[in-house]
């Protein structure tokens, strides 16, 4: 802001935070994570080291009259060797919960993919930044400030021309949600416009996105800290990382969702609990990973390179990821009242896919974000839903 108007700088702290799970005081400034310490120091892999730093639903809520706002920040972007490099994340602005305006922040630290197989990288640092909004409407009001969900995103300093005070309560229920990189908001433009956040907006409850790129394994660390993770709510969509890692076995796979499940009812043992399958995927539909990228025609698309011919030896599809997720929820929810199944082609299938086609062969593209969204909401928030009030 300019020098000769009186401005407020405010400490960024945990309290106008909301969406994370920890954070990590750096030389600059705050870093919020999804997923605990404890967790973090179990990491085996760079991949998801980076993608649960990655600020994917978790926002700054605050209330103030200011219509001019600065949050500097420290990202940190990504972009693979050889590849144009993405667009800077988004910072969306809602007030009293409707978008009124976006920023970038320029510069930053940026890493180099180096190798797509390994996920290898380069960092080169760089500057902090400026996201800046003017024009806001005068008078009291909420403000969210929704991160890059696809750029780590150190917090260094708020800056108002009116006082800021933490958020009141809204009374809204939590919503926790682990999944993939399309959890995550692959492809999506902007942070609010990732399936999750337009589900959580149309059910009126708070996010808390655990979804990964590339880390919806069945960790047992994630389940864990979704164990501990305050939640009225919880989903749990597994089995296409599962698939397109090669990870398991049928053998494998089975004890490892029941295992998961287990330790959340550890800590939630009564919250509505939704198991969601993969959204339709043609290339692993019947064919088993690894995925493999696939660089003809100058454009990232993904391939299967499994075998189907081996699915009867235990290697894992879509298909076969389905059935077993619906019979182990079956059996469960016998002893389980508040357990429930969501076949995620409900979500995506085959019409979606043949009016919004994946991209990349693997990611919705923002359209299919919108329309997962929105099946997500009617089936799981609306009347009857497992998670609509009256069954809360």
């Amino acid at each position: 802001m300019n020098s000769e108007h009186n401005t407020i700088t405010t400490p960024v702290t945990t309290d106008l935070l909301r969406g994370y799970l920890d954070v990590e005081t750096t030389a600059h400034g705050l870093l919020p994570h999804r997923l605990p310490a404890r967790a973090r120091r179990q990491i085996p892999d760079d991949q998801l080291a980076v993608a649960e730093a990655q600020p994917s639903g978790v926002r700054l809520a605050f209330r103030t009259r200011a219509t001019t706002i600065e949050l500097d920040t420290l990202p940190t972007k990504r972009v693979y060797r050889g590849l144009p490099a993405p667009a800077d994340g988004v910072y969306d602005l809602l007030v009293d919960g409707r978008l009124v305006t976006r920023a970038t922040v320029t510069g930053g630290n940026v890493r180099t993919i180096t190798d797509m197989f390994t996920q290898s990288s380069e960092l080169s640092e760089g500057p902090a930044g400026t996201a800046r909004f003017t024009g806001l409407p005068a008078g009291d009001k909420d403000i969210e400030i929704w991160l890059p969900h696809t750029e780590i995103t150190e917090l260094i300093a708020l800056r108002t021309d009116a006082a800021v005070e933490r958020a009141p309560d809204n009374g809204r229920r939590v919503w926790l949600h682990h999944g993939s990189s399309i959890s995550h908001g692959s492809n999506a433009t902007r942070p609010t416009a990732i399936w999750p956040a337009l589900a959580a907006a149309r059910g009126e409850v708070e996010l808390v996105n655990m979804g990964f790129g590339g880390g919806a394994l069945l960790d047992p660390f994630t389940a864990r800290a979704m164990r501990d993770a305050p939640a009225d709510l919880i989903s749990v969509k597994v089995g296409i990382n599962v698939v397109n890692a090669d990870a398991m076995r049928l053998r494998a796979f089975g004890p490892a969702v029941h295992g998961f499940l287990d330790t959340i009812r550890e800590g939630h043992p009564t919250e509505p609990l939704l198991v969601v399958s993969p959204v339709l995927c043609p290339v692993q539909e019947d064919t088993p990973g690894p995925l493999a990228p696939d660089f003809d025609g100058g454009t990232l698309r993904f391939k299967a390179t499994g075998d189907p011919a081996e699915r009867a030896a235990g290697r894992l599809t879509l298909n076969v990821v389905r059935d077993e997720l619906s019979r182990i929820v079956e059996q469960r929810a016998a002893d389980d009242p508040n357990l429930y199944y969501l076949d995620g082609r409900d979500l995506y299938g085959e019409k979606d896919y043949a009016e919004f086609p994946l991209p990349d062969e693997v990611h919705p593209d923002p359209a299919g974000h919108r329309r997962i969204g929105e099946n997500f909401a009617r089936l799981a928030f609306g009347d009857g839903g497992p998670f609509g009030v009256s069954s809360g």
